[in-house]
């Protein structure tokens, strides 16, 4: 009886371990600029709909006050992926950091310069205050982009710099500023507080995309599968996205995130339908960056050579391809 009894505690150890085991999660920690923004909208439905957890991840949200501090924290290995604007991560691979892009995180950048009310035009901004993300920034290259066809080349004009596009807006709608470049869903918000929408990026930029994953090198090749399981789980939060049917729940789900209005989160959602701003794979082409990656070294933001490969490593990249 007592031997009978051994191996029957013995046969419940072993399935607790078991199903311990299968449940366990890989914890990736990842650097976001700022909380709930929409640029993160697939990871919070992969984190809400489990599509992580079926990949045996598990995601820890770290917010920064703006996308070069996320890559600080990248290169110093506090965190394992970072997200945000392209330029921080390429800028600080052409200094030596030890990190590498993964994947394309946005498609199309959203932005639209909003002005005071009395503002109409972009071509009124020669000799007025502008709120960017910084004076290295991926949002400079964005507004010269927008300025400089409107007869409002670089020097005509002063510029703040704010991390956040929430610390942006703040600085408009308090009247600190003249004009700011905003994303969704505080460019809906400017919409409603009654300013002046100037321009939107869209119409000049149609050859960048906006932003991307990056990650510690180190970290990632001895973590491979979690990085894969990391990459299926936001490839079904896009596919989800992307489902007429899913529209409301996926409102719900950044408005909880985000704290910003429905109504806003809304127009947010609609729009980013519209220029189809996820793509579920986002692999990383040479095509895809080596316009972003111009730009930057004609402003004196990059030291090295252009060559885009040096921006990626092979075993990394070629993970986007295990996405199906």
């Amino acid at each position: 009886m007592k031997l009978r009894l051994l191996l029957g505690a013995a046969a419940v150890c072993g399935l607790v371990f078991s199903q311990t085991t299968a449940f366990a999660l890989d914890t990736l920690t990842m650097g976001t600029t700022g909380r709930g923004s929409a640029q993160q909208w697939p990871i919070f439905i992969a984190d809400k709909k489990g599509f992580f957890a079926e990949n045996n991840v598990k995601m820890d949200l770290v917010a920064a006050p703006s996308s070069a501090g996320v890559i600080q924290q990248l290169a110093a290995g506090s965190i394992s992926i970072g997200s945000g604007g392209l330029a921080d991560p390429l800028r600080a691979i052409d200094k030596g950091a030890p990190i590498t892009m993964l994947r394309i995180e946005t498609q199309v950048p959203p932005y639209t310069i909003w002005g005071k009310p009395e503002l109409k035009s972009l071509k009124e901004l020669k000799g007025k205050l502008i709120s960017i993300g910084g004076i290295k920034d991926i949002t400079r290259i964005y507004t010269e982009r927008m300025l400089t066809p409107n007869g409002v080349p670089p020097g005509s004009y002063d510029m703040v710099y704010a991390g956040t596009t929430a610390a942006r807006f703040a600085a408009l709608s308090g009247g600190a500023v003249d004009a700011a470049i905003l994303l969704p869903p505080f460019s809906f918000r400017a919409q409603g507080a009654g300013l002046s929408n100037l321009g939107q990026l869209s119409d000049y930029v149609t050859d960048m995309p906006f932003t991307g994953y990056a990650v510690n090198t180190a970290w990632a090749k001895k973590n491979k599968p979690a990085l894969v399981g990391f990459l299926k789980g936001v490839a079904r939060g896009i596919d989800w996205f992307n489902d007429d049917a899913n529209r409301t729940e996926a409102i719900d789900i950044l408005v909880k995130e985000s704290g910003a209005s429905r109504a806003d989160i809304e127009a947010s959602y609609d729009y980013y339908r519209q220029i189809k701003i996820f793509d579920r794979v986002g692999q990383i082409a040479s095509s895809q960056i080596s316009t972003l990656v111009e730009a930057m070294k004609s402003i004196g933001d990059l030291e090295g050579s252009t060559d885009v490969a040096r921006f990626t490593d092979p075993e990394i990249v070629e993970l986007a391809k295990q996405v199906k």
